[in-house]
């Protein structure tokens, strides 16, 4: 900035106060490449908040927003057991896939952070200029969502054994598909808390980008205020 200041005041010596204007705004105005990087900023700076908001515990199950719950595929596992007085069965259950989840978030934080250093952005002026307050979120997701699945799934499933889940998972429903008559279930865990898990996640990323989109106080870098303020 100080650069800038003595360059103006040299070029007002021997310029137009049009072009020095021009020249001011080619300077504050970030490239096609900086608003790419800020927004990469702004993506990297929500799965950090958002992995450590989540890791702690309750921080999956008593947000009621992205609480994993049994898969809707098998609804009829939950209704039934508590029918017949097993709902503390099935709260165990659902309890300990949330505790997977909160034990998993922090490893999610390098595997996010590869997609978003290696996404390319086809049009960053139009997601920063997007009217929807989570663009880049979105952008993210659409271009790197089956992949963050596939890479975090090995850590979902190594804190679902840790937490006891799978015990729990499979008590669930072993007692169930023993009740006559009913249809025989038995969804994947893993892939359903995984999934679960990188969706909750991404809401967070969203949070914060639309925070860093409507706060000018959560722009904690210079790259961030300078691509922010484009909006």
């Amino acid at each position: 900035m100080k650069f800038l200041f003595i360059s103006l005041i040299f070029l007002s010596s021997c310029q137009s106060l049009d072009e020095i204007v021009s020249v001011a705004q080619n300077y504050l105005t970030p490239s096609q490449g900086e608003i790419g990087l800020g927004l990469q900023e702004a993506l990297s700076k929500g799965i950090n908040i958002g992995a450590e908001r989540v890791s702690k515990t309750d921080g999956f199950f008593k947000n009621e927003l992205i609480k994993i719950l049994i898969p809707k595929e098998a609804q009829a596992v939950t209704n039934t057991l508590s029918q017949i007085g097993m709902k503390p069965l099935v709260d165990k259950a659902i309890l300990s896939m949330n505790r997977a989840a909160e034990d998993a978030a922090k490893k999610s934080i390098p595997i996010f952070t590869s997609a978003i250093t290696s996404l390319s952005f086809s049009d960053a002026l139009g997601i920063l200029k997007s009217s929807n307050p989570a663009a880049a979120t979105e952008y993210l997701k659409s271009k790197t969502a089956s992949a963050l699945i596939a890479s975090f799934k090995p850590s979902i499933a190594s804190s679902l054994e840790k937490v006891n889940a799978t015990r729990y998972w499979a008590d669930v429903m072993n007692t169930y598909n023993q009740i006559p008559l009913v249809k025989k279930v038995n969804p994947d865990l893993t892939d359903h808390v995984t999934t679960s898990a990188i969706s909750g996640l991404f809401s967070q990323i969203a949070k914060e980008e639309e925070n860093i989109r409507k706060n000018p106080v959560a722009r904690t870098t210079e790259l961030l205020k300078r691509v922010f303020n484009l909006q």
